[in-house]
């Protein structure tokens, strides 16, 4: 043991800080004072990154062709989904910091030991099985029809990419968030400008009953399953951190990126072309010049396995 000005405090020699090609060595249990590090601004391209996927275009897509609403009433049904879904997700990050434990851990305090098996088993399968599988097989689609390498292979490449984030834990996941932000960023918001100069925002459409709100379900569904999640990302910073910081940045990273792609996908389920695919990726990235359709494909893979690194991890 080595000890700092505080001859109270302890600091064990060697321990995780901000090592980033080191596997992280603790689990579920409180993460002790000397190990906390972090900023709240991280928590923005954390939150940013796992969304910039094509999954997320679709949640917009369907309420166009699925549900048959219109354009602004897709685009609402996003905003006000998302940005509940948001909110939720920047006040249960605030907790990460005082308890110091994931989130299914903390949410032990609300439905007790055995109580807590139900949600913590949902989520398991609803993340760790369901979204896991989305996600891994449209990285490895996308990886298939840049490179045209055996579809079992490329899925094979994706999952152990995402497997080995995972491994590492924390760090590597904040770092590997950090640095697919931008690439994610440049080509989505190129994407999505092609996108929407294409789209035809009055078109009409036959609306199911309850179209509305079933886009809204979607959308606030698709932003709050990540609630579970939500204090993973922050019990290793200190006990003091500023909370309005942390509830900022993990709710502006949310809900950006949420209703800009689910609002690009609203926009091309209005182009014939996209919308009468029997294949949405391939419609979608087919209204693309050839280079920019390339650089979205290989944001698709990026994008799937920054998900998935955080569902598997959590």
């Amino acid at each position: 043991m080595t000890t700092v000005s505080d001859p109270e405090v302890e600091v064990r020699e060697g321990t995780y800080g901000d090592k980033v090609i080191a596997v992280e060595p603790g689990g579920a249990e409180f993460i002790p004072l000397n190990e906390r590090h972090g900023r709240p601004l991280q928590l923005f391209w954390t939150w940013t990154s796992p969304n910039m996927e094509f999954a997320t275009v679709f949640v917009g897509f369907i309420g166009v062709v699925f549900f048959g609403l219109s354009f602004w009433a897709t685009f609402l049904a996003i905003l006000i989904g998302t940005t509940l879904g948001s909110i939720t997700q920047g006040i249960l990050s605030t907790s990460g910091p005082t308890y110091g434990v994931p989130q299914m851990v903390l949410s032990r305090r609300g439905f007790g030991f055995w109580g807590n098996i139900m949600p913590a088993g949902i989520n398991a399968l609803v993340a760790g099985i369901g979204w896991f599988a989305v996600n891994s097989v449209s990285g490895a689609l996308a990886l298939n029809a840049l490179t045209h390498m055996p579809e079992v292979l490329c899925l094979l490449i994706v999952v152990v990419v995402q497997l080995a984030v995972a491994f590492f834990g924390y760090n590597l996941i904040h770092v590997f968030e950090r640095y697919a932000f931008p690439v994610l960023v440049i080509i989505f918001v190129i994407a999505s400008a092609v996108t929407l100069g294409k789209a035809h925002p009055g078109a009409v459409h036959h609306t199911i009953p309850g179209a509305f709100l079933i886009e809204l379900g979607a959308t606030f569904g698709y932003a709050v399953g990540w609630n579970p999640y939500a204090s993973d990302y922050t019990r290793y910073f200190k006990p003091d951190t500023n909370k309005r910081a942390i509830a900022f940045w993990a709710f502006l990273g949310l809900l950006l990126s949420c209703v800009l792609l689910e609002t690009v996908g609203a926009a091309a389920g209005t182009i014939e072309k996209v919308a009468t695919n029997a294949n949405p990726t391939a419609g979608w990235t087919g209204i693309f010049p050839t280079w920019l359709g390339d650089l979205t494909l290989i944001a698709i893979v990026i994008g799937g396995i920054a998900a998935n690194a955080i569902n598997i991890y959590s």
